[in-house]
């Protein structure tokens, strides 16, 4: 493969990844305040749970919304994981940790982009439940690389040479 062809090669890795971050800061503006997403969900938990009472159905969306946090950022963990490796298979910790600084210093950046936003608040405590999906998230790549390629160690990536034989 040519340089050129390499370097877009890798590039197109981290498109997924890139959505995903603009999609989270979507997800960060005002549309996606407790007050807003509480004006929808509250009511259709309601229906679907009539006998829960307020301080339950608050509870339900508050928990549904922390979720969606450890959700998102576990998604954005494993395809910044999946743009890193680039194409190598197996799991090695030298994509695992930077992974996770990366998606760290993202959910940071998003409470402080979160801390101008009218209905919304930087929260160390949603730092902190990122950090967990994305940890969750790199527990299973972990997993799914021991069961795919064994463990300890991962084989190298495989030649051009090595994909045109398979």
């Amino acid at each position: 493969m040519t340089d050129y062809s390499e370097r877009q090669s890798r590039i197109t890795y981290w498109i997924p990844p890139i959505l995903v971050a603009i999609l989270i800061s979507f997800f960060s503006t005002r549309y996606f305040s407790a007050e807003e997403t509480g004006s929808i969900l509250i009511p259709l938990l309601h229906w679907l749970f009539p006998w829960a009472t307020r301080h339950t159905l608050h509870l339900m969306h508050f928990g549904i919304r922390k979720l969606a946090h450890v959700s998102e950022f576990g998604l954005f963990s494993i395809l910044v994981f999946r743009g890193l490796r680039a194409g190598q298979t197996g799991w090695r910790l030298k994509w695992a940790l930077p992974t996770l600084a990366i998606a760290v210093a993202y959910a940071a950046l998003d409470e402080w982009h979160q801390s101008f936003v009218p209905l919304r608040g930087a929260r160390a405590r949603d730092v902190a439940i990122d950090a967990t999906g994305a940890l969750l998230a790199q527990a299973l790549v972990w997993l799914y690389a021991r069961g795919k390629w064994g463990f300890p160690t991962s084989p190298a990536a495989p030649t051009d040479a090595a994909r045109e034989e398979a």
